[in-house]
């Protein structure tokens, strides 16, 4: 019998009680307050949205330990649980996180991050732009054992995240010198080749309507930061996919095989003959299209901020060549099969399954 099976056997015998969030955490939201990209003037205090840190500011409005879950925007990940984001010390939050904190001694906020990482919101985000409101937020029901029982949990989950950071890091690393070999590459004088707008080499397309398709079926579907489900009809091919709206807006990835692409995304239709596809790809991958994002509120790339780059356009040998090479590197960085990406895949699963054992509980009958 495992130690978290004896305390369940003699603390809570007969189940575990299911709780709201709104009872077991404080909700900060009406604290939070927004500030226009043009006045964060400082690096000294993280400016959250809601999908981490997205700048950093010359003040702060919270000071402590918090837990901040997506509310508009970047609010769902890949398994269809809620982004979350642990943040401590002096912080500033804008108004797409909600922000919560520990309430009382029932419930540490720490367990709480684990247990919402188990919630699957895909039925609760709605709307034009994705979005979990606050009351979507206080109906979420996790289960809330002993505080015996929660430290026990966070104490062996911690160590799982531990390890998994120690390999974020070292890859993290390894993608940086890639990606400065990647850029040299890429670069060239103005006059060793031909510099073409990216209108001459791509037709960009926005994809009607703007939600996540719910028919599910054979072909990835790609959203604004990578892969976000499957559907049963495709409208792109083997092409670049570039977040076109939130806080991914400018977000470049490689839209494999056949695929379908949300309005959140922009479809990348090439159209020069004597352009690699990949080479044109990696050359997206350098360019800083975030930076390009309009509209404070809610970034969007336009049509126009992608059809004046200018990229160059060496001959298709060199191309080839180039592409030959940066696959390569690409794989030893991204390829979830094969060295580090491999393990951390591997330890990310792990941890996964044993987080969704430790908090799977017999629910106490009233």
């Amino acid at each position: 019998m495992t130690k978290i099976e004896q305390l369940l056997e003699k603390y809570c015998p007969e189940g575990v009680e299911f709780k709201s969030i709104e009872k077991v955490v404080n909700i900060l939201d009406n604290q939070r307050k927004p500030i226009s990209k043009g006045s964060r003037q400082s690096w000294k205090y993280p400016y959250y949205g809601a999908n981490g840190i997205q700048d950093y500011v010359d003040d702060y409005i919270f000071n402590g330990t918090f837990l901040l879950l997506g509310e508009d925007g970047s609010v769902i990940n890949k398994d269809g649980s809620p982004v979350l984001n642990w943040a401590i010390g002096k912080i500033w939050v804008n108004n797409h996180a909600h922000v919560l904190s520990e309430k009382s001694e029932e419930a540490l906020l720490r367990y709480i991050y684990f247990a919402l990482s188990e919630i699957d919101v895909t039925k609760v985000v709605k709307g034009n732009i994705p979005k979990i409101t606050q009351q979507d937020l206080k109906n979420f029901q996790i289960p809330v054992p002993p505080i015996e029982i929660q430290k026990e949990i966070v104490k062996i989950l911690d160590t799982f995240t531990e390890l998994e950071a120690e390999l974020e890091a070292e890859l993290e690393a390894r993608k940086k010198q890639y990606e400065y070999y990647r850029d040299d590459l890429l670069s060239f004088g103005d006059d060793e080749v031909e510099w073409r707008p990216l209108e001459k080499i791509y037709k960009f397309q926005y994809w009607k309507g703007n939600t996540i398709p719910t028919i599910w079926g054979e072909y990835l579907v790609y959203g604004s930061n990578g892969i976000v489900g499957t559907h049963n009809e495709y409208n792109s091919e083997d092409s670049p996919v570039i977040g076109h709206i939130g806080a991914y807006a400018g977000i470049v990835n490689w839209g494999k095989w056949k695929h379908f692409v949300t309005y959140n995304g922009v479809i990348c239709r090439l159209i020069a003959e004597d352009v690699n596809p990949k080479y044109a790809y990696y050359q997206l991958l350098k360019q800083d299209f975030n930076s390009m994002a309009k509209n404070e509120a809610q970034p969007f790339v336009s049509y126009a901020a992608l059809n004046n780059v200018l990229i160059p356009v060496p001959s298709k040998e060199k191309q080839e060549e180039i592409v030959e090479t940066l696959d390569k590197f690409d794989a030893l960085v991204n390829d979830i099969f094969i060295g580090l990406p491999a393990e951390l895949q591997a330890r990310r699963q792990q941890y996964e399954y044993y987080r969704n054992k430790l908090l799977t509980f017999e629910p106490l009958e009233k």
